[in-house]
């Protein structure tokens, strides 16, 4: 009996702190500022309850860019990272990335703003980065990309440029559409062997 409530119990809680995630995500959204009492409210729990999964308001943010993160990943790796021209490839990563981020547009420029140390930057972009630099690897390997710089560096660019046409777009500068040709144009030219 005591396996059955155990199991009983984890299942309430993974249920539980799946709850607090979504509603977390939904409210930060909308409402940047929403007090965990309203993010425990929208989840159909008590405070204590959130407190029990997330000790601190860092924590919960903290588990928010995994879910979203983890979101974009997916979205990334069904993008077929494989197939194609590794040009195609990357720019179909790319976009399953960013309209994953476009989902969320008031979340993710909370997160940018959030103070945080490189290594916690880069560790934040760690699954993202992998799959860029996979593509990019690809690229080279196949003579698409130049292999002068290593792919590590031009991932990181890559994202660094992704982030800069998304900055565009919230500033008012550029449409999305001409956000993603200039990032598109501004990738091939980075890459092309010779350039």
């Amino acid at each position: 009996m005591t396996g059955s409530a155990d199991r009983h119990r984890r299942a309430d809680a993974r249920r539980n702190s799946s709850a607090i995630l979504d509603a977390a995500v939904r409210l930060l959204d909308a409402q940047p500022d929403a007090s965990l009492d309203a993010i425990a409210s929208a989840a159909g729990v008590t405070r204590q309850t959130v407190y029990a999964h997330f000790p601190s308001r860092e924590h919960l943010m903290a588990a928010v860019v995994r879910r979203i993160t983890d979101e974009a990943v997916a979205a990334m790796d069904a993008a077929e990272p494989d197939d194609g021209s590794a040009t195609d490839a990357l720019i179909r990563v790319l976009e399953a990335g960013a309209q994953t981020a476009g989902r969320y547009p008031v979340l993710i420029q909370q997160i940018a703003s959030l103070p945080v140390s490189p290594n916690v930057d880069e560790e934040r972009h760690a699954p993202v980065a992998e799959r860029i630099n996979r593509v990019i690897r690809r690229g080279q390997a196949s003579g698409e990309f130049d292999k002068g710089l290593p792919a590590g560096w031009l991932a990181t660019i890559t994202i660094k440029l992704g982030h800069a046409a998304g900055e565009e777009v919230d500033a008012g500068r550029m449409s999305p559409a001409e956000a993603a040709e200039a990032l598109r144009t501004a990738l091939i030219r980075m890459l092309r062997p010779g350039a």
